[in-house]
Protein backbone atom coordinates (compact mmCIF):
# COMPACT_ATOMS: atom_id res chain seq x y z
CA UNK A 1 0.00 0.00 0.00
CA UNK A 2 1.28 3.46 -0.71
CA UNK A 3 1.62 6.47 1.41
CA UNK A 4 -1.81 8.07 -0.06
CA UNK A 5 -3.82 5.18 0.10
CA UNK A 6 -3.43 4.70 3.72
CA UNK A 7 -5.42 5.66 6.50
CA UNK A 8 -1.86 6.68 8.72
CA UNK A 9 -0.87 8.87 5.88
CA UNK A 10 -0.14 11.33 8.54
CA UNK A 11 1.00 9.20 10.84
CA UNK A 12 -0.40 7.45 14.33
CA UNK A 13 -0.49 8.76 17.87
CA UNK A 14 0.83 6.43 20.14
CA UNK A 15 2.64 6.10 23.62
CA UNK A 16 2.89 3.27 25.93
CA UNK A 17 1.37 4.36 29.21
CA UNK A 18 2.92 1.35 30.87
CA UNK A 19 -0.64 0.25 31.79
CA UNK A 20 0.44 -3.69 31.24
CA UNK A 21 -2.89 -4.52 29.38
CA UNK A 22 -0.62 -5.86 26.97
CA UNK A 23 2.42 -8.24 28.82
CA UNK A 24 -0.27 -9.73 31.76
CA UNK A 25 -3.69 -11.67 32.62
CA UNK A 26 -3.56 -13.38 29.06
CA UNK A 27 -1.71 -16.44 27.55
CA UNK A 28 -0.03 -15.22 24.51
CA UNK A 29 3.39 -15.80 22.36
CA UNK A 30 6.38 -13.09 22.95
CA UNK A 31 8.63 -15.03 20.20
CA UNK A 32 12.42 -14.49 20.26
CA UNK A 33 14.65 -14.08 17.75
CA UNK A 34 18.55 -14.24 17.25
CA UNK A 35 19.21 -10.43 17.88
CA UNK A 36 16.32 -10.60 20.53
CA UNK A 37 18.72 -13.37 22.51
CA UNK A 38 21.97 -11.67 21.84
CA UNK A 39 20.40 -8.53 23.12
CA UNK A 40 19.24 -10.03 26.41
CA UNK A 41 22.79 -12.24 26.82
CA UNK A 42 24.65 -9.24 26.66
CA UNK A 43 22.38 -7.19 29.35
CA UNK A 44 22.09 -10.57 31.62
CA UNK A 45 25.26 -11.95 30.96
CA UNK A 46 24.72 -15.13 30.83
CA UNK A 47 24.95 -18.09 28.59
CA UNK A 48 22.42 -18.80 25.93
CA UNK A 49 21.86 -22.22 27.40
CA UNK A 50 20.97 -20.72 30.94
CA UNK A 51 19.17 -17.80 29.34
CA UNK A 52 16.69 -20.50 27.81
CA UNK A 53 16.34 -22.84 30.54
CA UNK A 54 15.18 -19.39 33.03
CA UNK A 55 13.28 -17.60 30.88
CA UNK A 56 12.14 -19.53 27.54
CA UNK A 57 10.07 -22.25 26.43
CA UNK A 58 9.55 -24.03 22.90
CA UNK A 59 6.15 -23.89 21.32
CA UNK A 60 4.79 -25.20 18.05
CA UNK A 61 5.07 -22.41 15.57
CA UNK A 62 2.85 -21.85 12.26
CA UNK A 63 4.86 -24.02 9.82
CA UNK A 64 5.08 -27.06 11.94
CA UNK A 65 8.55 -26.61 14.18
CA UNK A 66 8.93 -25.69 17.62
CA UNK A 67 10.85 -21.79 18.26
CA UNK A 68 11.67 -19.67 21.29
CA UNK A 69 8.86 -17.94 23.20
CA UNK A 70 9.32 -16.26 26.88
CA UNK A 71 7.97 -17.84 29.36
CA UNK A 72 4.52 -16.81 31.39
CA UNK A 73 4.27 -16.45 34.72
CA UNK A 74 0.79 -19.04 36.41
CA UNK A 75 -1.44 -15.78 36.13
CA UNK A 76 -0.16 -15.47 32.38
CA UNK A 77 2.24 -12.51 32.90
CA UNK A 78 5.57 -12.17 30.91
CA UNK A 79 8.31 -13.40 32.58
CA UNK A 80 9.24 -10.21 33.12
CA UNK A 81 6.95 -8.08 34.67
CA UNK A 82 7.96 -6.88 37.65
CA UNK A 83 5.75 -3.95 38.20
CA UNK A 84 7.02 -2.74 35.12
CA UNK A 85 8.86 -4.80 32.54
CA UNK A 86 12.13 -5.49 34.13
CA UNK A 87 13.88 -6.23 30.58
CA UNK A 88 12.63 -2.82 28.82
CA UNK A 89 15.70 -1.53 27.54
CA UNK A 90 16.31 -5.50 26.33
CA UNK A 91 12.99 -6.22 25.02
CA UNK A 92 12.10 -8.36 22.18
CA UNK A 93 11.45 -6.87 18.87
CA UNK A 94 7.86 -7.87 19.34
CA UNK A 95 7.01 -5.61 22.16
CA UNK A 96 9.45 -2.50 20.98
CA UNK A 97 7.46 -2.31 17.98
CA UNK A 98 3.92 -2.89 19.31
CA UNK A 99 1.56 -1.61 18.29
CA UNK A 100 2.78 -0.99 14.46
CA UNK A 101 2.37 -4.95 13.68
CA UNK A 102 0.88 -5.15 9.98
CA UNK A 103 -2.85 -6.81 11.41
CA UNK A 104 -3.15 -3.73 13.43
CA UNK A 105 -1.94 -1.27 11.03
CA UNK A 106 -4.12 -2.93 8.15
CA UNK A 107 -7.08 -0.27 8.86
CA UNK A 108 -8.59 2.03 10.64
CA UNK A 109 -11.08 -0.43 11.97
CA UNK A 110 -7.90 -2.50 13.23
CA UNK A 111 -6.20 0.37 14.89
CA UNK A 112 -9.83 1.41 16.35
CA UNK A 113 -9.78 -2.32 18.25
CA UNK A 114 -6.62 -2.32 19.00
CA UNK A 115 -7.13 0.90 20.85
CA UNK A 116 -10.04 -0.20 22.56
CA UNK A 117 -7.80 -2.48 24.56
CA UNK A 118 -4.94 -0.17 25.02
CA UNK A 119 -5.11 3.14 26.46
CA UNK A 120 -1.23 4.31 24.76
CA UNK A 121 -3.12 4.33 20.82
CA UNK A 122 -4.46 7.33 20.01
CA UNK A 123 -2.37 9.38 22.08
CA UNK A 124 1.04 11.08 23.10
CA UNK A 125 3.64 10.96 20.74
CA UNK A 126 3.02 11.38 16.74
CA UNK A 127 4.63 8.34 14.56
CA UNK A 128 5.04 9.05 10.90
CA UNK A 129 4.32 7.19 8.16
CA UNK A 130 8.02 6.12 7.56
CA UNK A 131 8.30 5.10 11.26
CA UNK A 132 5.25 3.37 11.37
CA UNK A 133 6.39 1.38 8.10
CA UNK A 134 9.66 0.68 9.39
CA UNK A 135 8.27 -0.98 12.33
CA UNK A 136 6.09 -2.98 10.66
CA UNK A 137 8.40 -4.27 8.16
CA UNK A 138 10.80 -5.09 11.51
CA UNK A 139 8.37 -6.83 12.67
CA UNK A 140 8.13 -8.85 9.52
CA UNK A 141 11.28 -9.14 9.06
CA UNK A 142 12.15 -10.34 12.73
CA UNK A 143 12.18 -14.39 12.51
CA UNK A 144 12.00 -16.65 16.05
CA UNK A 145 14.52 -18.40 16.70
CA UNK A 146 13.79 -22.54 15.76
CA UNK A 147 14.46 -25.41 17.69
CA UNK A 148 16.11 -27.61 15.73
CA UNK A 149 18.34 -24.74 14.24
CA UNK A 150 19.67 -23.87 17.41
CA UNK A 151 20.28 -27.30 18.23
CA UNK A 152 22.39 -27.65 15.27
CA UNK A 153 24.09 -24.45 15.82
CA UNK A 154 24.90 -25.96 19.52
CA UNK A 155 26.34 -29.41 18.55
CA UNK A 156 28.33 -27.28 16.09
CA UNK A 157 29.83 -25.68 18.26
CA UNK A 158 30.68 -28.28 21.19
CA UNK A 159 32.03 -30.22 18.05
CA UNK A 160 34.64 -27.61 17.20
Amino acid sequence: MDKEDSFYKDGLKFTCKMCSYCCRGEPGFVYISRTDLDRFLAGMNLEAGEFIEKYCRWVPYYDGSEVLCLKETKNNDCIFWNNGCAAYKARPLQCSTYPFWDFIVENKKSWDEAAADCPGINSGELHSYEEITEKAAAYRRNRPIKRHEFEQKTVQQVIQ
